[in-house]
């Protein structure tokens, strides 16, 4: 078989195995295999836990008492509370299964609303350029120079006015890591676009009389965006450790209107010194195992994408090979 039918025997894979992480897990090998599917067990047993979290966790996120009676506090882990209660009565197991579905709900709006904006500021600045451009860049780069947990504060602090409400909590969040999220998405996206509007193509769609929304909407926006999973998979993680940020430091949702793992630890700082773990490890080991699944998969798709990377795995996979007879070098 020669190396000219092999692109042939790909286009007549399955459509399954063409899908995005499908893809990335049967191109990868060896170590890089292993951390993908490391990082997709974390990521799914994470997205379970939050679309099933009225099935699995016990009891609410703010239940101190059932049928029996008030729950205890700082129980250690027990039959009835597998991982115990904290200084407020609350199951440390409930409480971190429902923190999952506030950091889905966080991570969906935040990322949206930083791709929705950087990728529309991203195209409007890299094609039309001018004094737009100029603006555009000189904003993102100020706010892209301040640490953004200090900005997600500050945002946080205008936005919710110190109301924690479980929508109130999560949209002021949200809000907070979008205003830093955003310079990310502009700089990819408007690199892009200044590298596509020299390509012939659009050249030709001005020549034919296209607009520039047209060709932004219909030409570059489908070139420029082909590297925002890989971002955006990257952003979710970093979208946790600030989420957890703001909660750690007191700016983050009451425990009476949603769960979040922040908050928890910060709650259970006082309970170290006594010698009560429980209460701040579950909720640390829920953020660390969450970040890790998420930036593995991040990375991994992020080294696959990469031609280079991925040219010098199949050269060495192919290396101990021998070539077929008549074949050219």
């Amino acid at each position: 078989m020669t190396a000219q039918t092999l692109p042939e025997i790909e286009r007549h894979d399955p459509l399954w195995t063409r899908l995005p992480v499908v893809s990335h897990v049967r191109a990868s090998v060896g170590v890089q295999r292993g951390m993908l599917i490391v990082g997709l067990v974390l990521t799914l047993v994470f997205l379970l836990l939050a679309l099933l979290a009225p099935v699995i966790a016990p009891y609410g996120f703010s239940q101190i008492s059932d049928a029996s009676g008030d729950f205890p506090t700082q129980e250690p882990p027990s039959s009835k509370h597998i991982w115990g209660t904290t200084v407020g009565g609350f199951d440390v197991f409930s409480r971190v299964v429902w923190g999952a579905q506030t950091a889905v709900l966080v991570i969906v709006v935040a990322v949206a609303l930083s791709i929705f904006a950087g990728v529309a500021l991203g195209l409007a600045s890299g094609y039309i350029g001018g004094w737009l451009d100029r603006v555009l860049v000189v904003i993102a780069d100020a706010i892209y120079a301040f640490p953004s947990l200090l900005v997600a504060i500050v945002m946080s602090i205008v936005i919710s006015h110190g109301q924690s409400s479980l929508w109130g909590g999560v949209l002021a969040a949200a809000i907070s890591i979008t205003v830093v999220f955003i310079p990310q998405y502009f700089r990819v996206v408007r690199a892009e676009a200044i590298r596509l509007k020299a390509e012939p193509f659009v050249e030709s769609a001005k020549v034919i009389g296209a607009s520039s929304w047209r060709i932004m909407a219909r030409h570059i926006f489908r070139n420029a965006t082909r590297s925002i999973p890989l971002i955006f998979t990257l952003n979710a993680s970093e979208a946790i450790l600030t989420l957890a940020g703001l909660g750690f430091l007191g700016f983050g949702i009451e425990p009476t209107s949603a769960s979040e793992w922040g908050f928890d630890l910060n709650k259970a700082l006082s309970d170290v010194t006594a010698g009560i773990w429980w209460t701040g490890i579950f909720p640390g080991l829920a953020i660390v195992l969450t970040v890790l699944g998420l930036t593995l998969v991040g990375e991994s798709m992020n080294d696959l994408a990469d031609a280079r990377l991925r040219t010098r795995r199949h050269g060495g996979k192919n290396r101990g090979k021998k070539r077929p007879e008549g074949s050219k070098a």
